[in-house]
């Protein structure tokens, strides 16, 4: 099986479709993962027009994606890739717990799911900030 998927890694665009179609599936199932852990059904939310939660998950899905870019990036191969990308979610998921953990004052997911903006906000900057140190730590 490997070698068939080498053989199609060959090709360029293949490759890339590969890549592609890997990475959005991933980030189809750690999307799932933080439907899970979150307190509220995050599509839901958006759907009924939640701004904080469309900010929130919006800055999980490039966070997932920019940690994905830089795995794609650092590594030779599409497994090593793949392992780094999911190792570098699983960093982003334990900065969510401790972003929520840090911030005794108010929940944070509470204050999602009530609009609050400001929150969504800033969830969204820590999963797109930590996205790039996790890259650069990927790519070192």
């Amino acid at each position: 099986m490997s070698n068939a998927v080498d053989v199609l890694l060959d090709n360029s665009y293949l490759a890339m479709l590969l890549y592609i179609s890997i990475v959005v599936l991933s980030l189809l199932v750690f999307l799932w993962v933080f439907e899970v852990v979150t307190r509220y059904n995050c599509w839901k939310e958006i759907k009924n027009g939640n701004v904080a939660v469309a900010m929130a998950t919006g800055g999980k899905i490039f966070g997932i994606c920019n940690i994905f870019r830089f795995s794609i990036e650092a590594n030779d191969s599409i497994y090593q890739s793949m392992i780094w990308g999911a190792f570098g979610f699983l960093i982003l998921l334990g900065a969510y717990f401790l972003f929520e953990f840090l911030t005794p004052v108010f929940r944070i997911d509470d204050e999602i799911e009530r609009d609050n903006r400001a929150v969504g906000l800033i969830a969204m900057i820590i999963s797109v900030s930590l996205s790039y140190v996790i890259g650069g730590a990927i790519v070192s």
